[in-house]
């Protein structure tokens, strides 16, 4: 039997910690490394920059890393895998082969495209999310770099366990086991402690990068390197499988993986085991993403400090309406938010202070323009008493959308371009099955009445939160039975309304996650346009797990712990 494939991370964004490509080289054996540049604001971000300059649209910091770590890697014998070619992957190969020209690095470099589509009118980009295939072809012909542009995250993980083990399209269960490894490996430091919910229990200051031991049947080992930060537990695990997911069935190109199949088990100190995922035939379409600009907006933020925030706020609101008006150039949307960050009988200014954030938007750049930062800035002498903003008003700035559509799989173009330059065109997968919603499984019996006292649910649950276009999406975990045999039946949809009003009027859906003791939750709309749009004062839902762990509801004495006298 073929040995375990060590398949490494380096980023989980475009802007992650620069010198991961050298502490993952440098820290422990590897056969791959991979590296996620993509996101949806990220080629809004390369769209603009290919506007610019025809022969980039690529993730230039991934050249950068190169400069320093080429010869390193070779040496090694690491293959890299990355989807940094973002929207021009053929001219980042390219650049990759001048580089390693240049510093006398005899690697062979690949590429994959097809991904990008006719862009319509009025866009930016448009993109199909590929599977692995392409991946997979290039290491087979020899590749020592291979990058893309849109394919999924996990396809970085697919494509290399497909072409180490000779999986074909109908390894659907390997597949799915390879899929489930690379989600949890995609977002970098999230699977070794970075934003978890249990982060005062662990060394988190700087937590190195998660790799993945893949076996030839596609179950797992996630891991790190050795001697680096961070932590590798259940939790940690647990929390990014449930990152931007939604229900059992989560499908991508390659395969359907049923995330309710899964079970992970500790295998030595941070080391977890994912066992058991089973794979379905994927859908029979891909998905599709378009970035385009969707007008202009600016933003003011006003500190009301100390008695009358109320007041102040209507008054400042008046304001600037009457002045806008004068200015006869009223925004399309206007919005006021405020945010009563302020403490009575404060001992310091800034606890003494409440934010009022203004954010307009319109078709026209003029209209967000001069006229509200003009009005900001007339307005401070003669409004409330201690008048004053964050930070000067600026003159507006374009934001973008992010739009999902489909394309039927078998009107993709998915090429690999072979280190030689052959074109080697990769077929879909052939047979498929409609996505459609898992039966509810049955509830754990619930727990026996007891005492129970008012306290934050994270008291006991741990939750990770995110975004898919304008939908959130927010994963809650326990750690043990009775904590789930109690968060099953109490964490309802109507709860989770309760507990966050601004969902109050959003359709919600809950799935449950048995084997992980989970919860996930998708609010849809909540993010209006999406994060490019910047609607929210959190416009990628980030957080919105942190306030749902912050809200108060009755909990078992029981699971408190320390355990807690009822009230």
């Amino acid at each position: 039997m073929t040995g375990p494939l060590r398949i490494g991370n380096a980023s989980g964004f475009y802007g992650d910690r620069f010198d991961a490509v050298h502490e993952m080289l440098t820290g422990g054996p590897l056969d791959v490394l991979t590296g996620d540049y993509l996101a949806e604001l990220t080629l809004l971000i390369l769209g603009r920059s290919r506007l610019k300059d025809p022969r980039r649209g690529y993730a230039t910091t991934f050249l950068r890393q190169l400069e320093d770590n080429l010869g390193l890697a070779h040496e090694r014998g690491v293959k890299i895998v990355a989807n940094a070619g973002g929207l021009n992957p053929a001219g980042l190969a390219d650049a990759v082969r001048d580089l390693a020209a240049t510093v006398g690095v005899p690697v062979r470099v690949a590429h994959v495209e097809g991904d990008g589509l006719p862009v319509p009118e009025g866009h930016l980009t448009a993109n199909a999310y590929l599977g692995g295939g392409g991946i997979a072809a290039c290491l087979r012909d020899g590749a020592d770099i291979v990058v893309t542009g849109r394919v999924t995250d996990a396809a970085l993980v697919t494509g290399p366990a497909a072409a180490r083990f000779g999986w074909g399209p109908d390894d659907l269960d390997a597949l799915a086991g390879a899929v489930v490894a690379g989600h949890v490996l995609e977002c970098g430091t999230q699977a070794t402690g970075g934003n978890y919910a249990f982060f005062t229990g662990h060394d988190v200051r700087r937590p190195g990068f998660p790799l993945a031991e893949i076996h030839e049947d596609g179950s797992s080992v996630i891991t790190k390197h050795d001697g680096t930060g961070g932590v590798v537990d259940i939790g940690t695990v647990t929390a990014q499988l449930l990152y931007e997911t939604a229900g059992a069935r989560y499908a991508g190109p390659d395969v359907t993986a049923r995330l309710d199949t899964v079970t992970l088990t500790p295998d030595g100190p941070d080391r977890v085991r994912i066992n058991g995922a089973r794979g379905e035939a994927p859908p029979p379409t891909l998905k599709v993403g378009r970035c385009r600009l969707g007008g202009w907006r600016n933003e003011v933020v006003l500190v009301l400090t100390g008695l009358d925030i109320e007041a102040k706020a209507a008054l400042v609101r008046a304001q600037f309406a009457d002045a806008l008006d004068r200015a006869g150039t009223i925004p399309a949307e206007v919005r006021w938010e405020l945010a009563r960050t302020d403490r009575p009988d404060a001992a310091t200014e800034e606890t003494a202070g409440a934010l009022l954030r203004l954010v307009v938007r319109d078709k026209d750049p003029e209209a967000v323009g001069r006229a509200v930062s003009g009005a900001a800035v007339e307005l401070a002498l003669g409004s409330y008493p201690g008048f004053h903003m964050t930070a000067p008003p600026g003159k507006g700035a374009p934001y973008g959308v992010f739009e999902t559509g489909h394309l039927p799989a078998e009107e993709a173009v998915h090429v690999a371009v072979l280190p030689d330059g052959r074109r080697e065109h990769v077929p879909p997968a052939g047979r498929y099955r409609e996505l459609e919603a898992v039966a509810e499984p049955p509830l754990p019996e619930p727990l026996p009445a007891g005492p129970v006292r008012d306290a934050p649910l994270g008291r006991v649950a741990g939750a990770r939160s995110g975004d898919k276009g304008g939908d959130a999406n927010v994963g809650v975990w326990v750690r043990d039975d009775a904590a789930w045999r109690w968060l099953a039946h109490e964490l309802t949809v109507a709860r989770f309304r309760e507990l966050l009003p601004e969902t109050a009027g959003l359709t919600v859906v809950r799935h449950v996650l048995p084997n992980l003791r989970a919860l996930n939750f998708v609010v849809h709309g909540l993010l209006g346009e999406g994060v490019a749009a910047q609607a929210r004062f959190d416009p990628q839902a980030k957080a919105v797990g942190e306030w749902l762990r912050s809200r108060h509801l009755p909990v078992p004495v029981a699971l408190l712990d320390p355990p807690e006298e009822a009230v």
